[in-house]
């Protein structure tokens, strides 16, 4: 595993596109930083070349709650188990393999916490695939069979992060008592799951 700052890694993807389609794995736990590096890579690399790269966001494959709320798994939302893994990893094959003359992909709607089916379409002509989410180097099955050709962990402080996922829930409106609990039996656990049992990457960065 190297270190590596933003803008040398995004040189470095800039520089190993080819003709072909990678499929790069954006890593780290809510709150880190991953979804911001990822929309700030696509759009370096776009700006480089036009149409060039897209992104694949995991959570929208996250369970709804009418499946969460069945198997008692509302509160725990955003752990691994209320993924549709298989799921992702069929959506991942396809967008590998290309085929296709555009794949549409479902995006999640943090304002209203459901995944939009369709959301977004990631056409043929794009090089890169960044794929961004939380748990896409879990150490465990079926986490630990999804195949990326480039691997990056974003690293964090635990109390910075616990600050801004306190912070994003307050802004969504919950009160004080409400997020701090939300915080503390949900999210952090989900955090420290991911820096515990996650798979070494190519690259590790710390995000501001």
């Amino acid at each position: 595993m190297q270190s590596i700052s933003d803008v040398d890694l995004i040189f470095r993807i800039a520089g190993s596109q080819s003709e072909g389609r990678s499929i790069i794995a954006i890593a780290g736990p809510p709150g880190s930083g991953k979804s911001t590096f990822a929309e700030k890579l696509d759009a370096e690399l776009n700006a480089i070349s036009a149409g060039s790269s897209a992104i694949l966001p995991m959570d929208g494959f996250h369970f709804d709650d009418m499946v969460l709320v069945p198997r008692g798994l509302r509160p725990r939302n955003g752990a691994p188990e209320t993924f549709d893994v298989a799921g992702f990893a069929h959506m991942i094959g396809r967008l590998r393999d290309n085929l296709e003359p555009e794949v549409a992909v479902p995006v999640f709607d943090r304002s209203i916490e459901i995944a939009r089916a369709g959301a977004r379409t990631i056409p043929r002509t794009v090089r890169t695939v960044i794929v961004e989410g939380n748990y896409l180097l879990l150490d465990r099955s079926p986490w630990n069979e999804l195949k990326f050709d480039l691997t990056v962990m974003v690293e964090f402080d635990r109390e910075v992060l616990r600050q801004r996922l306190l912070q994003r829930w307050l802004d969504l409106g919950m009160d004080l008592l409400e997020a701090s609990s939300k915080v503390k039996d949900n999210d952090m656990i989900n955090a420290d799951l991911v820096k515990a049992s996650s798979r070494s990457p190519h690259f590790s960065l710390r995000t501001p």
